[in-house]
């Protein structure tokens, strides 16, 4: 049964790499002032230098997640073509997204009980989430089912390994995610986090380093030690406009570690939004997080 591939905009793909494996992206919303603005549009292109400025600006950024009626209006528009659901989502511990999206699936079974509608919290964030939905792409390409890609994707979710740092502490701390003090003299003493998301899917410091560079070659140093078959797996980075450190990264891997392919993308504004300016993310298959 033919099947089609939801995601939502937090997944980090590229345009070209949204078109290349035909998924579906709902986007996130995010406000600046009382302006709001959609996480993707497939019809124009985001002006990521232009936002990360107002993020350094300290400017007052909010986000909201994908919500139910619009996970019903997309469920039904597949369900109504004669297709299934396979949708992928950000992790619950750090959006409601996946939950909207569930409550979303058991309203749209009842009017559907005869067709699949499959919801999986991907445990994973940014990039991470956009590979598991990649994988998933290229074994429907393959001709898998979408129970059998479902299942990939449940075996391995817990495989895909997220390492970032951030440079600036202030949207950590604005997030919830570091108590003031510790944001306050982490400044001060140019103390930079390397964190990772856990098996819940939430987002956990790792190690402290200090220095911009450390923080980077911390993360390779992780890199080398958990990598799987590195030769045979896409390879993503995502950086809060900060594409010299992304690639400096980037060639560290090439020069060192044999891999298929890296590829190197913005942080979205929603990611953006609450990780700031500098962040730098990798992503990876590994024998586990």
């Amino acid at each position: 049964m033919a099947y089609e591939i939801i995601t939502d905009s937090s997944s980090n793909l590229s345009k070209s790499m949204i078109k290349e494996i035909g998924v579906r992206i709902l986007p996130l919303s995010f406000f600046i002032g009382n302006e709001e603005y959609k996480g993707y549009r497939e019809d124009e292109e985001f002006d990521y230098a232009s936002f990360y400025e107002k993020l350094r600006s300290k400017e007052n950024v909010k986000t909201s997640l994908v919500n139910t009626d619009m996970f019903i209006d997309e469920f039904e528009k597949v369900l109504e073509d004669g297709k299934d659901v396979l949708a992928i989502l950000m992790s619950s511990g750090i959006s409601g997204t996946y939950q909207a999206a569930k409550i979303a699936a058991d309203t749209v079974r009842e009017r559907f009980p005869d067709r699949q509608v499959i919801v999986i919290d991907s445990l994973s964030a940014s990039i991470g989430h956009g590979l598991l939905v990649y994988y998933a792409a290229k074994l429907r390409e393959a001709g898998r089912t979408v129970e059998e890609a479902a299942d990939w994707v449940y075996k391995n979710r817990l495989k895909m390994v997220h390492q970032f740092t951030v440079d600036d502490l202030f949207f950590l701390k604005r997030g919830g995610r570091l108590s003031g003090g510790v944001a306050i003299i982490g400044t001060i003493l140019q103390v930079k986090p390397v964190m990772h998301v856990d098996n819940e899917g939430r987002l956990i410091v790792q190690d402290k380093v200090n220095g911009r560079k450390k923080s980077l070659n911390a993360m390779f140093e992780i890199f080398k030690k958990n990598v799987k078959d590195p030769q045979n797996q896409v390879i993503a980075i995502c950086h809060g406009d900060c594409l010299k450190d992304a690639e400096y990264l980037a060639d560290k891997i090439r020069t060192e570690t044999e891999v298929k392919d890296i590829i190197i993308n913005f942080c979205d504004p929603v990611i953006g939004a609450h990780s700031g300016p500098g962040t730098l993310a990798l992503f990876y298959m590994g024998e586990a997080r």
